[in-house]
C-alpha cells in the first residue's frame, strides 16, 4: 500500500526533512526555536483560555493572573519529570548534572508540568477567588493547543522521534543525531534512515482532541472538572501508542517505558474521575466564583448603571409612549 502510494503520487516528498538550525542569535543572545514553540504555545493558550473563561461568564484578566502562577510551576514540574524519568544524560556514567537546568535544550515532562502546574493554578485561583474545576474546563483545549504548538520544538531539536519507518511521512535525521543515537543507545543505524515523525503524531492528536473537547463541551454543556479529566483521558489514550513508537533513552519498568505506564494509570483515572464527577455533579456550575469573592468597583458601577437606566425604561413605559414618538407613528 506505501509502495503503490508512493508510486501514484510521484511530486509529494518521500520524507519529512528536518530542521537544519534550531538556534539563530541576536548578538550574543541565543533563539531558540525550542524555545520559541514554547513560549507560542503558552500565548495561544491564554488566549484560547480567555475566551473560553469569558463566555463560562469569568473575567477574561483572570486568566493572566492565573497564569502568572502556573507557568513557571509547570516549566518547573515538567523538567524535574523529564530528569527523574530519562536520568542518563544526566546521572548516567557519561551524564552531566548541570544540563539538567539546561531547559532550552529540550525535556519537559507532560506528567510533570500538569501537576506543579495545577499547584501554580490552584494558588492563582485561591488568590482571585475563582473556582479551580470550572478553570480547568476552560483552560483544557487551549491546553492541548498549546502541547500541540510545543512539539514544534522537538522537531527543532531533532529528538523524541520514533522507530525507522519506510513510510512516505518519514522524518529525515541528521547524520550527528544517528551518530549520537547510535553511540548512546547502541543501535546501528544508517545514514539516511527515516523515523516516526512522533511530534507530527502527537501534534494532530492534541488539535483533534481538543477539537472533541469543544464540541463535547458544548454538547453536553461539562462542567465541575469533566471537560478538564477528559482532556486527560484523551491525551493519555494517544500518548500510549505514540510513546510505544519511541525510541530514545528512558526508563523501563516492566518492559515498557515508564511514560507508557504513567499514561496507562492516569488515563484510567481521568476516566473514573470523569464518570463520577458527572454522577454526582452533572450539569455546568452556576457560577465560576467562589462565593465572598470581591467584584472590582469599577464593574459594581456598571452594573449600577445599568440597574439605573433599566428602572428609568421601566418608569418611562409605564408613563406611556413618547409624543413625537406616537405622531411619527
Amino acid at each position: 500500500m506505501t509502495g503503490a502510494l508512493a508510486t501514484a503520487l510521484p511530486g509529494l516528498a518521500a520524507s519529512i526533512p528536518s530542521p537544519d538550525q534550531h538556534t539563530w542569535y541576536l548578538g550574543p543572545v541565543p533563539v531558540r526555536a525550542y524555545a520559541l514553540a514554547i513560549l507560542a504555545g503558552i500565548a495561544v493558550a491564554i488566549w484560547i483560555t480567555g475566551r473560553r473563561w469569558a463566555a463560562r461568564g469569568g473575567d477574561p484578566d483572570d486568566v493572566l493572573e492565573i497564569a502568572f502562577w502556573a507557568v513557571p510551576f509547570g516549566i518547573v514540574g515538567g523538567r524535574l519529570y523529564h530528569v527523574i524519568s530519562t536520568p542518563d544524560p544526566y546521572w548516567g556514567p557519561d551524564g552531566d548534572p548541570v544540563r539538567a537546568l539546561y531547559v532550552w535544550e529540550g525535556g519537559l515532562g507532560i506528567w510533570g508540568a500538569v501537576a506543579l502546574g495545577a499547584v501554580g493554578a490552584w494558588i492563582g485561583c485561591r488568590r482571585l477567588g475563582v473556582r479551580l474545576p470550572a478553570f480547568a474546563d476552560a483552560l483544557a483545549p487551549g491546553l492541548l493547543v498549546a502541547q500541540a504548538v510545543g512539539r514544534l520544538g522537538n522537531w527543532f531539536n531533532q529528538e523524541l522521534f520514533g522507530a525507522p519507518t519506510t513510510l512516505p511521512w518519514g522524518l529525515e535525521i541528521s547524520p550527528e543525531v544517528i551518530d549520537h543515537l547510535n553511540r548512546t543507545t547502541g543501535t546501528s543505524f544508517a545514514e539516511g534512515t527515516l523515523f516516526h515523525p512522533t511530534f507530527l503524531y502527537e501534534l494532530l492528536w492534541n488539535l483533534a482532541a481538543a477539537a472533541v473537547l469543544v464540541w463535547l463541551d458544548r454538547r453536553y454543556r461539562l462542567g465541575h472538572g469533566r471537560v478538564f479529566w477528559a482532556y486527560v483521558a484523551l491525551y493519555t489514550l494517544g500518548r500510549v501508542w505514540i510513546e510505544m513508537l519511541r525510541i530514545d533513552t528512558a526508563e523501563h519498568v516492566l518492559g515498557l517505558r515508564l511514560n507508557v505506564w504513567t499514561s496507562i494509570v492516569v488515563g484510567l483515572g481521568a476516566l473514573v474521575a470523569f464518570f463520577l464527577v458527572g454522577r454526582l455533579r452533572p450539569g455546568r456550575e452556576d457560577g465560576v466564583e467562589l462565593p465572598g469573592r470581591e467584584r472590582p468597583a469599577q464593574a459594581e458601577d456598571e452594573d449600577e448603571d445599568t440597574t439605573s437606566t433599566g428602572d428609568a425604561g421601566e418608569d418611562a413605559q409605564a408613563a406611556g409612549p413618547d409624543p413625537g414618538t406616537a405622531a411619527r407613528a
